[in-house]
């Protein structure tokens, strides 16, 4: 509902803004009757005492019965669409028509390029003023227009929206409605009198859309849904949706930031990014276009453009070149009149396919490995979106499929499909030997982890440490029956599900159960009781019952839910609960699931082969090198003096890093040819040291433990921890560090089956009951390969609660990619530290990614932190286990 004083100051704007007194205002209308368009025609010539001339329907797309009303009514006001002005105002160039009558032209309702508005602007910004305007029907048609000297308009891209005018405010903010920084992408709010009053009967879209200001007593703010940012200038670059976000192979992309970047090549006129979906359902980037001269524009050339600007997976997958861009009636882009493209997801037919049968096999593993991205043989693996957990994963599946033992670190050295190729080709092949399935009996031994985890169970404060809640909210009709009969699937797929632990002869054993009972827990909420009901729901195991997993259903509303599961971590991890979730939207919607010709408990079983055993003899003797000597224990300063038993109690401090510094730190990563993990590893560790004053520091880091291709299926807890060993010398740069830490860690990573409980024993350690063994500080880069769950006529969104305030170690930094930045946070010991310590340890982690981001060769005795080396003011088998 748009309140009459809204459109009367819409109105009044538009006559002094628009300066429609000084010329008799003579509009050609062309929107439609229901467009807000036709609404802002009006305010702009009857309330001026104008003249509203109706252009036919057909004449709209002429362009020469268009000029014929220009010409014939003496028009002196044009607003429309970029994609309907531009091809007329080039049909009145070429054909060098008369345009003297008109005043002003508007570009409005969709973005302009910055190429096609500069050609307006050159042709005609002599004779007739030129503006780009903004607005939404939300706030009364119009807010804000560009309206810049030519040499100010930015170089490439889409024309910014301007400045709030017509007396309204921009806000740009993020989720929580926190103001952001010039530079970084947030939500455009609009504030001021034009705000409507609300959708009429929709309370639950106006709690959605409107909000009351924090800047401003008594304003009302309309949420856009647009992505901005503020230029230094103090206008405003428009995006795109954020509702035209994209999460691809766990990246979450702006596809009006692709299409931004698209712009910006000199050949590209018009530019759109749509997501598609293959048959297996993978999504994928699309890009169409039409080329600013004509003619053909390869892919391969577009590719490597956008190369040089975005990282691998923002590169969209196909390129389709169109003659010209479908649009609606009312002149907008028609994103779902686009054609579906052509053939698979080789981005051109120029780009450089494999030559070789072993280079088709590579690309087939890799395309396994990173989804449906366009791959060519000189594509590099970690442009494309490659980490390190990936990394693991391309090795194990080329030495199952290429029976080759490709070492892990060669991933970084041949890191295009045409150099591990060759490097490959040099290999002698071995044997890939498959995990066998176990002979049936009445139990089975434990993992390495598992042992680790039951002993870790039996601590006093321990019992809740290990459980993995996962809370979703549905929306839409849910069928209980449906979700119960899907659980009960899983239950009988995964023998893990079906799994207790108990003693016999005094060794810890799991039984695999043919049955066990299960029922799901139902209730009725409301949306202020949910923090409440997942408390109550996270209680501790009986690690003898099976199942360890429970779920439950909340009805918050008749078609709003919330969706409760919790797992011991014993018979589960990250990428497990991963897998359960996604296994459990297929089978919700009646999918058949190819059978598993394994289970967890071959691989317990297998663990004590003689095979795997041989295995772990050669790891062994890496560790052991790595950790000779006295270990160091980091001292770090505490604000109580450590407690003579361990503690749990536990809390944490998060925070973000903006999208400029994150883009900066991949930068870093990849002129280093290292990794994002190794650069806020190697940072992390750099804290650590001016803190304690300590050159010699071990840090834990989990890896997820699957290095078997055999194990990509199965549910259960895989998980082993790695003591990362480096020297932070203060007279070493953080380049060379850099450079060291990246070596540790391949070696790690290569030798990472060697179970972390058997290396504490073999080193001998002097228990302490006070600390954890080898290390007391994490740090985890949380990239777990997320599936997006797609329930049948259900939308499934994480239901974000607080975590249990745990700590099961002194500090741990979890950092995890999101949205184009980086989020962060410090799990910290509540018995240790202060939350103005972590606070201040947090904001000191920032100076370090910015100093050595600015100057990767600055030497670390000269990276200021507000803690200078801290060390002088300072006053059975334990746990590693995490959510990974």
């Amino acid at each position: 509902m748009i309140e009459h004083r809204s459109l009367v100051n819409t109105a009044a704007a538009y006559r002094r803004e628009y300066r429609l007194d000084r010329f008799p205002v003579r509009l050609l209308q062309l929107a439609s009757f229901s467009f807000d368009v036709f609404v802002g025609d009006i305010a702009r010539t009857l309330y001026n005492g104008g003249t509203m001339v109706i252009c036919p329907k057909d004449d709209r797309i002429d362009p020469a019965r268009l000029h014929g009303w220009i010409r014939d009514c003496g028009i002196t006001v044009f607003e429309s669409t970029p994609a309907l002005i531009v091809p007329f105002m080039d049909y009145v160039a070429e054909h060098g028509l008369d345009m003297s009558s008109m005043e002003l032209l508007i570009t409005s309702s969709d973005s302009c390029s910055v190429g096609d508005y500069r050609l307006l602007q050159e042709r005609y910004g002599s004779q007739f003023r030129i503006i780009n305007s903004y607005g939404v029907t939300e706030a009364a048609i119009d807010s804000s227009y560009y309206d810049e000297p030519l040499a100010l308009l930015p170089e490439k891209g889409s024309v910014p929206v301007g400045k709030a005018r017509l007396n309204a405010r921009f806000y740009i903010v993020d989720t929580h409605l926190n103001p952001v920084p010039v530079g970084v992408l947030g939500e455009l709010c609009i504030g001021g009198p034009g705000v409507a009053r609300g959708y009429l009967n929709r309370p639950e879209l106006n709690a959605e859309k409107f909000a009351d200001s924090p800047f401003v007593a008594g304003e009302r703010l309309y949420r856009t849904g647009d992505l901005a940012r503020w230029m230094p200038d103090g206008n405003v670059d428009f995006i795109g949706r954020i509702d035209h976000q994209a999460k691809i192979r766990g990246y979450r992309i702006e596809i009006g930031e692709v299409e931004s970047q698209i712009l910006k090549i000199e050949a590209v006129r018009e530019a759109v990014v749509t997501i598609r979906e293959d048959e297996s359902g993978q999504k994928a980037l699309c890009a169409y276009f039409t080329a600013a001269r004509g003619g053909e524009l390869p892919a391969s050339e577009l590719r490597s453009l956008l190369a040089r600007e975005l990282p691998g997976y923002m590169i969209p997958s196909y390129f389709v070149q169109l003659e010209q861009l479908p649009l609606t009636p009312n002149g907008k882009i028609d994103r779902k009149a686009l054609p579906a493209p052509e053939g698979s997801a080789s981005g051109g037919s120029d780009y450089l396919a494999p030559r070789t049968p072993l280079e088709a096999k590579l690309t087939e593993i890799w395309q396994a490995v990173l989804g449906p991205v366009t791959i060519g043989v000189k594509d590099n693996f970690f442009d494309l979106g490659g980490h390190s957990l990936r990394a693991t994963m391309l090795v194990s599946k080329i030495h199952k499929e290429l029976n080759v033992d490709f070492p892990l670190r060669d991933v970084f050295r041949c890191s295009t499909v045409e150099e591990m190729a060759q490097a490959i080709a040099r290999m002698e092949k071995g044997s890939y030997a498959a995990i066998p399935v176990a002979e049936t009996r009445e139990y089975y031994p434990l993992s390495s982890a598992q042992k680790r985890l039951f002993i870790q169970h039996q601590l006093e404060g321990a019992q809740q440490l290990y459980n993995m809640p996962e809370i979703m909210r549905l929306e839409g009709p849910v069928e209980p029956d449906r979700l119960e009969a899907a659980l009960q699937q899983l239950i009988a797929r995964h023998e893990a599900l079906r799994t207790s632990f108990e003693m016999v002869h005094g060794e810890v054993v799991q039984r695999v159960h043919p049955q066990v009972k299960f029922e799901m827990e139902y209730c009725s909420a409301v949306e202020e009781e949910t923090a409440e009901l997942v408390q109550g729901f996270v209680r501790p195991f009986d690690l003898e019952t099976a199942p360890l997993l429970r779920t439950g259903l909340a009805r918050l509303q008749p078609d709003v839910h919330i969706l409760l599961f919790d797992m011991h971590h014993i018979i589960s991890d990250g990428v497990s609960m991963s897998i359960l979730v996604d296994e459990f939207a297929r089978l919700y919607a009646g999918e058949e699931l190819a059978p598993l010709r394994i289970q967890y408990k071959d691989y317990a079983a297998w663990q004590q082969s003689d095979v795997y055993k041989e295995r772990k003899r050669e790891q062994e003797a890496y560790w052991l090198q790595s950790l000779s000597g006295d270990l160091p224990v980091v001292d770090l300063p505490t604000d109580f003096e450590r407690p003579a038993t361990r503690s749990f109690d536990g809390a944490h401090h998060e925070f973000e890093i903006d999208a400029v510094l994150a883009k900066r730190l991949h930068e870093l990563a990849a002129a280093s040819h290292s990794t994002l993990y190794m650069v806020l590893m190697s940072a992390y560790n750099v804290l650590l040291s001016k803190y304690s004053g300590q050159e010699d520091i071990i840090v834990g880091t989990p890896v997820a433990g699957r290095t078997h291709a055999d194990l990509e299926p199965v549910l259960g807890m895989f998980v082993n921890t790695l003591a990362i060993r480096s020297y932070p010398a203060g007279s070493k740069t953080f380049w060379s560090y850099l450079e060291e830490v990246k070596e540790t860690t391949l070696a790690a990573f290569e030798h990472q089956d060697y179970p972390f409980e058997e290396l504490v024993e073999r080193l001998k350690i002097k228990r302490d009951v006070s600390r954890n063994p080898v290390f007391d500080t994490i740090f985890d880069m949380q990239n777990i390969e997320e599936k997006e769950a797609r329930f049948d006529r259900l939308s499934m969104t994480p239901y974000m609660l607080d975590d249990l305030e745990e700590a099961k170690f002194d500090l741990t930094l979890f950092m995890s990619e999101v949205e184009g930045g980086l989020t962060g946070g410090f799990h910290y010991s509540s018995k240790l530290f202060k939350p103005a310590m972590i606070q201040t340890m947090a904001q000191d982690l920032m100076r370090v990614l910015s100093q050595i981001s600015e100057d990767p060769q600055i030497q670390l005795s000269r990276i200021e932190c507000t803690r200078q080396s801290a060390a002088s003011q300072k006053n059975s088998i334990d746990s590693i286990e995490f959510a990974f």
